[in-house]
């Protein structure tokens, strides 16, 4: 019960973090970091992304105090020559000016990054072996290689600028963080932890777990809660769960039925059983008697709108006061699906019916003669 209280509050404020700034899917706001080990309630919430990745060298700094943080597109080592190219050098001194030349061009790209005051770097592509000890030398922690989907996620967080060309970097295109830092996460593995960010539109939620099975049913059981609470967050409504939506329903789709004749009303009356499917199943799964229950739920229709079945009693309950609520928007979702289902099977079922009925042999033709009739030809 602690662990499920954890995760609904991780869940919470996971969702009111970045409700305003949703992209297409959760995960382009929300990213979920799994860590064998520990227990379910050490997991938590961090305003800020935390990445897979360690510091590309040693020697520079573990961890970084009010991070201005740089986001590159791009790479800080030089181009490899093309297959075609070559260079011939046939003069020592012209091979060290060579390299002084190629360093030359990556301390220049460096030098701009620390006059923008950028102490912090992110890099999409390559860091070459001299940008990192120069790098390591400005105080300037860099991690290379990082995913482009992580890049997004850390410009949401921070509100950095992905910048394509180091030589135009401003400092306006840096996002910050209270802190970044490498941490060893488990026995061997360290991570980049970039917390404490001001606004973040995006979040990450580190999962904690005794085995991966655990961790990966957390990590479907967070996704759909997500995006219930999501739901609910944007659209504003609920309803009361336990089956009491259903149940109402019925009862009214029943009165409107009596209100019509011939066939209408007999469709209105399988309408209204199919919705009550949803509290016979519920108590069915609960281990009660579904008649019973079902009929215990029309009786207390009259005694207010939010009663449900309580799967612990089996009895009839205000769900409101309980807590057991459901957003509206999954409610008539769920009934769409379900009556669009249903429509479909009975247009599939019709187009079948015809054809049998079109493949029937005339009066006079053989059973096993199935040619379909031939269409007059037109007169010209």
């Amino acid at each position: 019960e602690m662990a499920m209280d954890r995760l609904s509050q991780i869940t919470v404020d996971a969702a009111r973090a970045v409700v305003g700034f949703e992209g297409k899917d959760i995960e382009e706001n929300i990213k979920m970091i799994r860590i064998p080990g520990g227990r379910v309630e050490d997991s938590f919430i961090n305003y800020g992304i935390v990445l897979d990745k360690e510091r590309t060298t040693p020697q520079m700094p573990k961890s970084i105090k009010n991070a201005r943080i740089m986001l590159l597109e791009g790479t800080l080592e030089l181009k490899k020559l093309g297959t075609d190219a070559k260079i011939t050098i046939t003069e020592a001194r012209d091979l060290a000016s060579f390299k002084e030349g190629e360093e030359r061009i990556i301390k220049e790209q460096v030098d701009a990054i620390v006059a923008a005051g950028a102490n912090v770097v992110f890099c999409e592509k390559g860091i070459g072996v001299f940008a990192q000890g120069y790098l390591a030398n400005q105080g300037i922690l860099a991690v290379r290689r990082v995913k482009r989907e992580d890049l997004k996620m850390l410009a949401l967080a921070t509100g950095a600028k992905l910048v394509g060309d180091v030589m135009h970097l401003r400092q306006e295109d840096l996002g910050s963080a209270a802190l970044v830092e490498e941490r060893k996460v488990g026995e061997e593995k360290r991570m980049i932890f970039v917390e404490g960010c001001e606004g973040a539109k995006a979040v990450s939620i580190i999962l904690h777990g005794v085995s991966d099975q655990l961790l990966e049913e957390m990590e479907r059981a967070l996704d759909d809660s997500l995006n219930v609470v999501m739901d609910v967050i944007r659209s504003g409504k609920i309803v009361p769960g336990g089956g009491a939506p259903e149940i109402l329903v019925a009862e009214r789709l029943r009165q409107y039925a009596s209100t019509l004749e011939g066939r209408e009303q007999l469709a209105i009356r399988a309408f209204a059983d199919a919705v009550e499917a949803i509290p016979f199943a519920l108590a069915e799964n609960s281990g009660f008697d579904p008649v019973d229950s079902l009929v215990a739920l029309r009786a207390k229709l009259s005694s207010g709108k939010g009663y449900g079945l309580d799967i612990k009693s089996g009895q009839p309950a205000d769900m409101m006061a309980q807590g057991v609520v459901e957003p509206l928007k999954v409610k008539t979702q769920a009934i769409k699906s379900a009556a669009e289902a249903a429509t479909m099977v009975l247009r599939v079922d019709d187009v079948i019916a015809a054809k049998r009925e079109e493949l029937t042999p005339k009066p006079g033709q053989s059973p096993h003669d199935y040619t379909m009739p031939q269409m007059p030809m037109p007169h010209y």
